[in-house]
């Protein structure tokens, strides 16, 4: 199965195009969202506002990772020095990755996607989980462990985990070690420097357990993880208006339109999804549809609430 089965070729040249002017909006706007974030702290600092910016944060610098998923795959935009400059300086490095490193490694993913060589299958081969092992998981996430244990890996050089595929080196601390603290140094301009501990938490903590729901949510207990077609081995999720700020940034939720067309840009997805479904593409297989995130995690987790199933 091919776009072109669904798509002509008009359609197929309308939703490939790249543009630098949209590129360059939707990064100033990721970035716009961030210095929201700590203007909502620095205007109204409460336990609870301090909360919702450590959630917030975390869906922002998941936001930054899919753009830099984006630069990756050449898509953000039209020009290459483009993705190659603000890719990395401004989506990567600030959550220390490299935008290099981590397309030839997904890229990879989508080569082998549908088979067992897939690079991502350890992260969601073993869904459906128990309520008691998914609780875990996101344990070792709000905790920080599993962020720790990220840091870990970008020091040592790579190692798998929830965030990082095996033998993926990034070897970018040192440059996003420089962008962290150019963050740094503008949030004590503003006059507010204890700020950043906020975005270090985050990091630790929402971003990694953000990361993890939204892997579930890409090819966690899907029909099928060993079939070729999208529609079977990969999940696009329709969210909730309040779940977009925090799990879905830049349209990642159009998980198997970015599989079946992966060089359409990020913010044409959502249109992709539309036409593609005014086609029947998804007829016969609204399975790959989930209705929201706690849809996504009540297929992944079947027993996570024990009351409904005691009753049923």
């Amino acid at each position: 199965m091919k776009a072109s089965d669904f798509l002509t070729s008009e359609e197929l040249k309308f939703f490939t195009a790249r543009s630098d002017l949209r590129g360059a909006w939707v990064v100033a706007c990721n970035w716009l969202s961030i210095a929201a974030v700590f203007v909502g702290v620095a205007l109204w600092t409460n336990p609870l506002t301090i909360v919702l910016a450590i959630l917030l944060l975390g869906g922002r610098q998941m936001g930054l990772a899919v753009l830099m998923h984006e630069a990756g795959h050449k898509t953000l935009f039209r020009t290459q020095a483009l993705n190659q400059a603000v890719g990395q300086w401004l989506c990567a490095y600030p959550i220390l990755g490299n935008c290099d490193a981590y397309g030839a490694s997904h890229r990879e993913h989508h080569r082998t996607a549908g088979t067992d060589a897939d690079p991502d299958l350890p992260n969601y081969r073993h869904y459906p989980v128990s309520r008691e092992s998914f609780l875990r998981k996101i344990k070792r996430d709000l905790t920080g462990q599993t962020g720790v244990k990220l840091l870990g890996a970008l020091v040592t050089g790579g190692g798998r985990n929830i965030m990082m595929r095996e033998g993926e080196k990034t070897n970018a601390l040192g440059q996003g070690l420089l962008v962290n603290l150019a963050l740094f140094a503008l949030l004590g301009l503003a006059g507010h420097p204890e700020f950043y501990l906020l975005w270090v938490i985050a990091y630790l903590t929402s971003y990694p357990l953000i990361a993890r729901i939204r892997q579930v949510a890409e090819h966690g207990n899907v029909p099928d993880l060993f079939d070729p077609d999208p529609r079977l081995n990969t999940r696009t999720t329709i969210p909730r208006w309040f779940e977009r700020p925090f799990l879905c940034p830049n349209n990642v939720n159009y998980h198997v339109e970015h599989h079946l067309l992966a060089s359409v840009p990020c913010h044409k997805l959502k249109a992709l999804h539309n036409r593609l479904h005014d086609k029947g593409f998804y007829a016969g297989h609204e399975h790959t549809l989930a209705r929201g995130y706690w849809d996504v995690i009540k297929r992944a987790v079947p027993d996570l609430d024990k009351s409904q199933a005691a009753a049923a």
